[in-house]
């Protein structure tokens, strides 16, 4: 007989967990805000459980009830968190956008999911306000000063508190807990429906990955409004530890902010790994650092373990993953997580062995292992899974000899060069052994005979800095020419301060193209 893996959450939701952890470890510390400037605050898992009831009453009084949406377009705080789980005392749903999005984007959030008010800070209460309408109920965290409450009609986020009644719900696992839009790197953001089986079934599987206990801290400096942070959060809250936030990542205060709180575990970006690079490390409790791909150099420097995934918004957590005893070799991302099935298949649709690569499917289970749906699109829900079922993540990996899993590139990161296809991540990676440049991207520009070349924009290293742009293009070429193919070599190489963004540290990549005209003739 075929079990269902939502029945392992039959009477559980967030909520549920948070009150479970709330009742037997009441004064355990759960969130530690660790603010660059100002004074530490720290939650235990009862007094979060309190304030997330008091603020949910004062909503209830508002009007929103379970099933309405809460556009939420703020930066990390404890305000933040106060309001997601608020959002869940009340079957609410919390939708979590990027906050460095323009007003053009967060109009078409709003457009989509219809939220019955908004939850934002002072800095982007004027953008959220134009976006959203003037009808739309607004609540601002922070320092009341620092805006101009009765001209953009909103409330301080203090003044919603309230000792009310909180309206009594049953235990749902199958019901919406939040919302997050994809990145959008290629099309418009999806709104992407995670159940609070998800979110359980997230924070589970990675608190078995990792090994984790209640003694157990890590450290959050990603946005809190990102599938990431939110996993490392519910991966905490389902092993009883606690958190420290940051309200970004910072390299001169990550090892610091570690070994004041016995940091032991902190989920990741390429950039950070970078940043950290050359820094002197103080003793830590540190035993894993979580990235892309295990690091053996980042090991040696950082006396610390490193652990890789591969996981994306739909897939909420670790589909292909590094075991903490069984650590394989450089770079590699992992195998196959038992808590999921993988595929990955050549381009004749048979499956890649040892020594093969192709593109990468998952299966599992919609609303439980796998996101629930795209917000009222299911045309595009139905396009991200194949005929059989399978979800098309749209990402190339390699499987070496022995069985590890190697990333090699965005399905849609493959130029078409001249009729030659090459993967975007070879010249990068062959730009980066220069040390010349901190990152760099390879994107196609549209060519009138060859169909694509490739062009590169970097930020320069700083050895780098100490050449002209000129200089440093001609140095990065001359590399590329004695490394690839001559049809891999970048037509042209721009150095840029600062790369445009999606999340987390994904480099927005179609901004880039966006930039570069057709090549037209010569």
């Amino acid at each position: 007989m075929s079990v269902s893996k939502a029945n392992g959450f039959h009477g559980m939701d967030v909520i549920w967990l948070l009150d479970q952890w709330a009742e037997r470890q009441p004064d355990k510390a759960f969130l530690i805000w660790a603010p660059f400037d100002g004074a530490e605050r720290s939650w235990t898992y009862a007094e979060l459980a309190r304030d997330a009831r008091r603020f949910a009453a004062g909503l209830h009084a508002r009007g929103v009830g379970s099933g309405d949406f809460v556009l939420m377009h703020l930066d990390n705080s404890p305000d933040f968190l106060i309001a997601w789980f608020a959002c869940a005392c009340l079957g609410a749903v919390p939708v979590t956008t990027n906050t460095r999005s323009v007003t053009e984007n967060v109009n078409y959030f709003a457009e989509v999911m219809q939220p019955v008010c908004a939850v934002t800070q002072p800095s982007l209460a004027k953008l959220v306000r134009e976006a959203c309408g003037p009808d739309t109920p607004m609540i601002v965290s922070g320092d009341a000063g620092d805006y101009d409450a009765e001209a953009l009609g909103a409330e301080a986020f203090a003044d919603v508190f309230d000792d009310g009644p909180v309206p009594d719900i049953s235990t749902d696992c199958d019901r919406n807990f939040a919302v997050q839009f994809t990145s959008g790197t290629t099309s418009r953001p999806k709104p992407t429906v995670w159940t609070n089986a998800n979110a359980l079934w997230g924070g589970r599987c990675m608190a078995m990955n990792l090994r984790l206990r209640r003694e157990d801290v890590t450290l959050i400096y990603m946005p809190l409004f990102h599938a990431n942070a939110q996993i490392s959060l519910l991966t905490a809250l389902w092993s009883g530890g606690t958190i420290v936030v940051h309200p970004k990542f910072s390299a001169s205060r990550f090892w610091d902010t570690c070994a004041a709180y016995g940091v032991t575990w902190v989920s990741m970006i390429p950039f950070a790994f970078k940043a950290l690079s050359g820094r002197s490390v103080p003793d830590h409790n540190v035993r894993t650092l979580i990235g892309l791909a295990r690091l053996p150099e980042a090991e040696k420097e950082f006396g610390v373990q490193t652990m890789a995934l591969w996981g994306m918004t739909e897939t909420l957590t670790a589909c292909i993953v590094t075991d903490a005893d069984h650590t394989g070799p450089a770079g590699t991302m992992g195998r196959p997580s038992p808590f999921y099935e993988v595929e990955v298949r050549k381009p004749d649709g048979t499956l890649a062995g040892p020594g093969e690569e192709g593109l990468l499917f998952i299966r599992g289970e919609r609303g439980v292992s796998l996101f629930k749906e795209y917000y009222k699109d299911p045309e595009k829900t139905k396009e991200a899974f194949d005929k059989s079922g399978a979800l098309d993540t749209g990402d190339r990996v390699r499987i070496d000899e022995d069985g590890w899993m190697f990333f090699v590139t965005r399905d849609k990161d493959m130029l078409r060069v001249g009729g030659e296809n090459v993967a975007a991540l070879e010249i990068e990676t062959a730009i980066l052994e220069t040390g010349l440049v901190l990152e760099c991207a390879v994107v196609a520009q549209k060519h009138y005979m060859l169909g694509d070349v490739p062009a590169a924009f970097v930020s320069a290293s700083e050895t780098g800095k100490g050449l002209s742009e000129e200089d440093l293009g001609d140095r990065i070429v001359a590399h590329c020419r004695e490394k690839l193919a001559d049809f891999k070599v970048p037509r042209s190489v721009h150095l840029v301060d600062d790369f445009p963004r999606s999340t987390l540290d994904r480099i927005a990549k179609n901004k880039l193209r966006d930039t570069l005209p057709p090549i037209e003739a010569g």
